[in-house]
């Protein structure tokens, strides 16, 4: 069950990242708003979300059970 809390986290992390994060920083036009938006949008928001859809896969499938 926990896997689809991971998978629905990731959705609401990759929609917070692009949305509230990334895409607003590009419209600022400074410099410094620009490379936290780059940072944001290509680096962590798919590392996050990757990592997160994976554990939820795996624990959709029953790879974490502890049953021998």
């Amino acid at each position: 069950m926990l896997g689809i809390v991971w998978i629905l986290l990731a959705l609401v992390v990759a929609y917070f990242g692009i949305t509230v994060l990334g895409l607003p920083k590009f419209a600022t036009g400074k410099q410094e708003d620009l490379v936290f938006g780059i940072i944001i949008m290509i680096v962590l928001t798919p590392i996050i979300t990757g990592g997160l859809l994976i554990f939820g896969k795996y624990a959709l499938s029953g790879e974490y059970n502890t049953e021998d």
